[in-house]
């Protein structure tokens, strides 16, 4: 060698042995700088928050990198783990991944990662364990992952993967577990997946939508513990090689179309602890086959179609906890010994044909929480063993065919919260609470023992009931005074007392129930004044006091209540004179009417010889020598204004003939200090504000300031013509509504062209505009939820107050408006009804609502009711938390309903994913709860909505949320995710 070379060689390993001399544990340099690097490579390459990957920086040996966060290593130092989930991390994965060969563990749930796997992902080799979950995939499902034979652990639900799933995943012959819920996966489900021998959990429902039905293939699934294939369109018979799962724990199904009878075979699931076949079309019989089910914990087989009855062996499960059968066809009585197993916690079967008694040891093993065995045919007594179940929660029997008397210590166990008897044929007292009895304080929030057989009076003992908000006993046969205790129920805010015999006058003490939003006291014997206390209610929307025997005046106080949206004193002896402006300024003559001491606005002058002392005053004062001769002065002015009204009509009429036939005519609905000339005056191009389905709207100010809007209507026919189609009588109609939350029709101009509504002006415009422009961020929550109480208190008057009833037919967040004070007024109502009858509905939106806002019966049955209007309000909530648009932000044939579904599972964390960012900070509690109501107005089947007078109540019954459960939607820098949710129980209805 010469001397080049040996001096080349020299410094090779100078360099080798300097190198050593930094790193002295380093064996394999090729292996560490790999490992090593691609983990540094990989953190310039994820977008991460803060300082999540600050630890992956020091490197001076081998095994500095086994530390970092989420780093697992072997025993030399090899890269076998890494778990990065739930760290915020965004972008596409780093290609760099696949250099880590040894990779076993590969964690990435829980993140917002992008686009699909690395093509090349095949390259690790070593793979056994995959979490791809909730995050922000999409594209077709990853096939290359079928390559990674050792795989064990599979899970790529909860993102937005699309298409169908790849036949292919049946090579991954040692997979236990594989889920795939939550994407947006079609097409039939491949049979080759039957040949995954190993498989133990197998979960592949909730927002996808497979055609066919479930392959019998996975009958040869032997080592399969969990399947879960709900939620996902599935459709004909469940396969009877399902029965052959003889490992199989928990069976999901729910949430499909399946159709046929239940497969006696799964008799043979001698391990089964879980089965739930809800919410599918299933017929026939419940198997008597079951029997040998003896592990069954849950049996749900709820919303089906099911006949016959329910088997005797179903008491005799010995395990059973909980058991839902309700909405089916079932029909005989429930086996007697149903609780005996001392285990039963839930039994639920509801809405069927169910006769005979109550079973009496439900609560044998005292763990029974809830009973609801409503709208059935059971008769018989409620066992007394029910009055002393101490852990019931809720109880539910209401519409069926219960007499005897209601068990003692029933209403006031230390746990309940809920207690509904109403429509049986209950008799007897309701019980008192006994000082003997050594119950905890009450917290029933609601009971309802209406339209029974009830006798006596209200027990004394109400006001232990210190957490109670909704209390109905309506209907009975109850007698004498209210008791005095009620003013201890602080939180209560719905009581119904109506159509008893309730005498005497009204406890003093009712004005400390603050929180009363409705109350009823209709139809019974009532006596006395109106206390004044109940002016106290700052929160009262509902009051009836109308058929009893109330007397004396009614207080001014009543007037200046503001939340008072429906009031009747109609049918008392009530006399004097009735307050005018304020909050009765809203209400009509029906209002006071039976009445005939009565006077004052849309009742008549105060009589001269009435007995209230304001009118007694003022006869006083006028009684005089003079008054003969006053009297006969007015007669004669009088008569001479007949002599020239006369006149004037007939020369009124005379110049109308010769008039153009377009001459307008104007129809004020109250007194106005402007004429039509003004009105028209409006309608200039310098004055448009807005155009919409109903028609073109202008701003005007009149003479005296007054700010109003003129809504010039599409053509609808001539006022009178033979085409007018009644709108002239059906805007009369409109024109004496009177409510805080309706803008209020001033006027109606027509000729015989052109229809025109005066109405007041609203400055703040519409909630879409304002909630959906620039300034939509500054609409801060409490705004919002004032709106969206609001809103739904004007239209619970048209549905259920107002005479004749008005249907909406158009609620959207751009027919709510908002005064100076963005207070909300429900606007346009009643026009779509009319429009549709003019036979002028071309380009209207509004005859059967506006697209977004159309409830789903609409596409197969064209018409519309008062549960329409509620779903199209339940739209109006989700536009109010999410800041969206009802539809345009989610794709094409998406709207706000159906994105709404996918983004949450109504759990806490689903509503934070859905949550208008631009609010700074949300009170949590609240608006879980508004989006509870929201869930109920926009449920499919519109018999499962709530009226409009319910979601007042739930809205007016918001918790209030403490400084520490507020949410900041800037703490979630996360995009919505689609959550899967095994939900065995539809909590939102029952």
């Amino acid at each position: 060698m010469g001397d080049l070379g040996r001096v080349a060689l020299k410094i090779f390993f100078v360099g080798f042995y300097g190198l050593v001399s930094v790193y002295p544990s380093m064996g394999n340099v090729s292996w560490f700088n790999g490992d090593a690097r691609v983990l540094i490579s990989m953190k310039s390459a994820m977008v991460a928050p803060g300082s999540v990957f600050e630890t992956w920086s020091v490197v001076s040996n081998q095994r500095d990198h086994c530390s970092w966060i989420g780093v697992q290593c072997d025993s030399v130092g090899r890269v076998v783990g890494l778990d990065i989930s739930c760290m915020n991390i965004s972008g596409p994965i780093p290609p760099q991944i696949i250099s880590l060969s040894a990779l076993r563990l590969l964690n990435l749930s829980n993140n917002m990662f992008n686009g699909s796997l690395p093509a090349n992902v095949s390259k690790l080799r070593s793979l056994e364990s995959l979490d791809m979950y909730d995050n922000n995939f999409a594209g077709p499902l990853p096939v290359e992952v079928s390559r990674l034979v050792k795989l064990k652990y599979l899970h790529l639900g909860g993102n937005y993967f699309s298409g169908s799933i790849p036949p292919e995943y049946a090579r991954l012959r040692n997979l236990e577990y594989l889920s795939l819920t939550g994407n947006d996966l079609t097409g039939r489900i491949p049979e080759e997946l039957g040949l995954l021998e190993n498989l133990k959990f197998l979960y592949l429902g909730y927002y996808n939508k497979f055609t066919g039905g479930i392959p019998p293939q996975f009958g040869n699934l032997s080592k399969l513990e969990h399947l879960d294939i709900s939620n996902c369109s599935l459709e004909g018979p469940i396969p009877s090689e399902l029965g052959g799962l003889e490992n199989l724990d928990t069976l999901f199904l729910l949430e499909n179309a399946l159709s046929g009878p239940i497969p006696r075979q799964l008799g043979r699931l001698s391990r089964l602890r879980s089965l739930d076949l809800s919410i599918n079309d299933l017929s026939g019989e419940i198997p008597m086959e079951f029997e040998e089910l003896k592990e069954l914990r849950l049996l749900n087989l709820f919303m089906n179609k099911l006949h016959g009855e329910i088997p005797s062996f179903i008491g005799d499960l010995p395990n059973l906890e909980v058991l839902q059968l309700w909405e089916n066809n079932l029909r005989g009585p429930v086996p007697q010994q149903l609780g005996r197993n001392g285990k039963l916690v839930e039994v639920d079967v509801s809405t069927n044909k169910l006769t005979g008694s109550i079973p009496p040891n439900l609560c044998y093993g005292g763990k029974l929480k809830i009973l609801i065995l409503f709208s059935n045919l059971f008769f018989g007594p409620i066992p007394e063993a029910l009055g002393a179940c101490n852990s019931l929660v809720r109880v539910r029997m209401g519409q069926n065919y219960l007499n005897g008397s209601i068990p003692a210590g029933l209403l006031y166990l230390p746990s309940l919260n809920m207690i509904e008897l109403h429509y049986n044929y209950l008799s007897g007292n309701i019980p008192e609470k006994t000082k003997t009895e050594n119950f905890r304080p009450s917290t029933a929030s609601k009971i309802n023992l209406s339209n029974n057989r009830l006798q006596g009076s209200l027990p004394s003992s109400i006001g232990v009931f210190s957490a109670l908000q909704i209390f109905l006993v309506n209907g009975n046969h109850l007698t004498g005074p209210l008791p005095a205790e009620i003013g201890r129920l602080a939180h209560i805010s719905k009581a119904d007392f109506s159509r008893n015999r309730f005498s005497g006058s009204i406890p003093a003490d009712i004005g400390r129930c603050k929180a009363l939003t409705y109350i009823d006291l209709s139809q019974n014997q009532f006596s006395g004044p109106m206390p004044v206390g109940i002016t106290a209610m700052r929160n009262l929307d509902y009051l009836n006091v109308s058929r009893n025997h109330f007397n004396g005046s009614i207080p001014r106080e009543f007037a200046s209540m503001q939340s008072l949206s429906s009031v009747d004193f109609s049918y008392n002896n009530f006399s004097g004179l009735v307050a005018a402006g304020g909050q009765f300024s809203y209400f009509n003559a029906s209002t006071f009417a039976g009445n005939p001491g009565l006077c004052g606005p849309y009742l008549g002058p105060c009589s001269l010889s009435g007995n209230t002392s304001a009118v007694r005053t003022q006869t006083s004062l006028k009684v005089s020598v003079s008054s003969s001769f006053k009297l006969v002065i007015a007669l004669t002015l009088l008569l001479c204004s007949l002599v020239f009204a006369v006149v004037a009509v007939a020369k009124a009429r005379a110049v109308r003939k010769h008039r153009d036939a377009r001459a307008w005519k104007m129809t004020a609905f109250q007194k106005l200090d402007f004429g039509r000339d003004e009105v028209l005056e409006c309608l200039k191009e310098d004055n448009y504000i807005g155009k919409g389905g109903a028609g073109t709207v202008y701003r005007g100010t009149m003479s005296n300031g007054e700010e109003v809007a003129v809504k010039k209507l599409m053509r609808i026919g001539s006022a009178g013509s033979p085409h007018d189609h009644g709108f002239s009588a059906e805007i009369q109609t409109l024109g004496m509504i009177r409510h805080r939350h309706i803008v209020r029709l001033l006027a109606f101009c027509s000729n015989h062209e052109t229809n025109l509504l005066v109405y007041e002006y609203m400055p703040n415009g519409s909630l879409g505009e304002l909630l959906h422009g620039n300034k939509g961020g500054h609409l801060h929550w409490r705004t919002r939820y004032k709106i969206a109480l609001e809103a739904a208190k004007g239209l619970c008057y048209l549905h259920h107050d107002c005479n004749p009833l008005i249907i909406h037919r158009d609620v959207k967040s751009n027919n709510i408006l908002l005064d100076s004070n963005y207070e909300a007024h429900v606007a346009d109502f009643g026009l779509a009804k009319f429009l549709q009858d003019s036979g002028n509905s071309e380009g209207m939106s509004s005859i059967a609502g506006s697209y977004g806002y159309i409830a789903p019966e609409y596409a197969y049955t064209l018409k519309v009711d008062e549960k329409s209007d509620v779903y199209s309000f339940g739209v109006v909530l989700l536009e109010l938390i999410t800041g969206k648009k009802p539809v345009g932000d989610f794709g094409d044939g998406v709207d706000i309903v159906q994105w709404m579904k996918k983004m949450t599972n109504s759990a806490r964390e689903g509503v934070t994913n859905i949550l208008d960012s631009r609010l700074s900070s949300i009170p949590l509690e609240e608006a879980m709860h508004l989006f509870f109501v929201a869930m109920l107005c926009v449920e499919e089947h519109s018999v499962q909505r709530p009226t409009m007078r319910e979601v007042v109540q739930m809205l007016a019954d918001c918790p209030k949320t403490k400084p520490t459960q507020y949410f900041s939607p800037c703490q979630n820098a996360k995009e919505p995710k689609k959550q899967a949710s095994v939900q065995t129980s539809n909590f939102l209805t029952k």
